[in-house]
């Protein structure tokens, strides 16, 4: 992937954005305009691309290749911080600097993610701009609706989307499309941590990012499938093309996911559920006191079990998070909540902990057969998933 970094504060994101990419298995190169140096460092571009950064100085300097053409043999064309001057430059085939000069070689499609504040966006010259662009095939990220500026003291449209959203539609960009083999079939995924409070500013919850459960919904959206992401609260903007259900607690977690697996035909529960929750809620927020302090916990409903006593048709996956005796322990859930396979993780493996973008899992069942499967970034291992999940349903249709 080619990125090239505009004149626009928000490209002092981009580095995250170069690093997400990497993760994602996408090899990258950079090219960093006049105006995007004033901004950032070239030495930051090159440490997160782990490579040489292209600029207008290396463009002019001795070389044996025409860097512009080297640069230009990439599989498609990111440029984040999009300003309108970039724009209009490669709007009108301007090419008097690197970037666009480049832009005008790259065989691929080309991602723009805009940032500008929402007048220079809404004007009549910027918005046939980008119309001319998208007539040539040209795809758009954003701007989103948010703060903008170094003090916030701008709003409206104008916003750079976030590196993860810029990751995934990249990631997006360069893969294949998706097999249709989920057509016709409602998918049901639950995902994030719940939040179960003690008094109205007090809760009990687990870092969980919601990372693996939008995978799995968005690989299922991606090959076919209806879908209903039922998610507690996790720092990711909602997924497009699927309904998307925002709750707090398992209670709710529960109501929401029961409701929707009633006509669903796989159900994947990837939520860090709270095990427990006050036995009695606090109506106001309770001072401090000196010593020690008791708090009174329930259990909270088992939601995969639940599922599992009324399964029918429907192929049930559950996660767990085991420290030791992981097998075992998975192999007895799977068969105490009818799930047809569980997923083994493990919270203290560098690298696959909460809030990481890979995961590294070991499918088991209920009979105890188990398989390791390699550490993979999660959009990796929700394709493996849903794969299983087809497998096994295909078994059941045919026994």
């Amino acid at each position: 992937m080619l990125v090239i970094v505009g004149g626009s504060m928000a490209g002092i994101k981009a580095p995250s954005v170069l690093r997400r990419l990497r993760e994602g298995g996408v090899g990258v190169s950079v090219i960093a305009t006049r105006a995007a140096l004033a901004f950032i460092t070239e030495l930051s571009l090159s440490t997160a691309a782990d490579g040489p950064v292209g600029t207008d100085a290396a463009w002019f300097s001795p070389r044996p290749d025409a860097l512009h053409l080297t640069l230009a043999k990439a599989d498609a064309a990111l440029i984040v911080g999009a300003s309108a001057e970039l724009l209009a430059g490669a709007a009108h085939g301007h090419a008097n600097d690197l970037a666009l000069a480049t832009l005008l070689s790259v065989p691929g499609p080309v991602l723009w993610v805009p940032a500008m504040n929402a007048a220079m966006w809404h004007n009549r010259a910027v918005q046939a701009n980008v119309a001319r662009l998208r007539d040539w095939g040209h795809h758009f990220l954003g701007p989103e609706v948010g703060a903008f500026g170094t003090r916030g003291e701008g709003a409206g449209i104008g916003r750079m989307a976030e590196p993860e959203e810029i990751a995934a539609a990249v990631l997006k960009l360069l893969t294949p499309a998706a097999p249709r083999d989920l057509d016709g079939l409602h998918v049901v995924v639950s995902a994030g941590p719940t939040r179960e409070y003690l008094d109205p500013v007090r809760f009990i919850s687990n870092p969980s990012s919601g990372k693996m459960g939008f995978a799995v919904a968005e690989n299922a959206r991606d090959r076919g499938a209806r879908v209903t992401l039922v998610t507690g609260p996790v720092n990711l903007p909602d997924p497009s093309d699927m309904q998307v259900v925002r709750i707090e607690s398992a209670l709710e977690l529960r109501d929401a996911v029961i409701g929707a697996a009633q006509d669903a035909d796989i159900v994947v529960m990837t939520a860090a559920v709270a095990d427990y929750r006050a036995a009695e809620l606090k109506g106001e927020k309770q001072a401090k006191v000196a010593g020690d302090v008791s708090i009174h916990l329930t259990p909270n409903p088992d939601i995969l079990a639940e599922l599992g006593q009324n399964k029918g048709e429907r192929v049930l996956v559950g996660f767990a998070m085991e420290t030791h005796a992981g097998v075992e322990r998975a192999a007895a859930k799977a068969a105490h909540k009818n799930a047809d396979f569980i997923l083994l993780n493990y919270p203290t493996q560098e690298g696959t902990a909460f809030g990481g973008d890979d995961n590294q899992v070991t499918l088991v069942r209920a009979d105890g057969s188990h398989q390791d499967w390699p550490r993979a970034s999660k959009r990796q291992v929700a394709r493996q998933l849903l794969n299983e999940a087809l497998r096994v349903r295909g078994q059941r249709t045919t026994d």
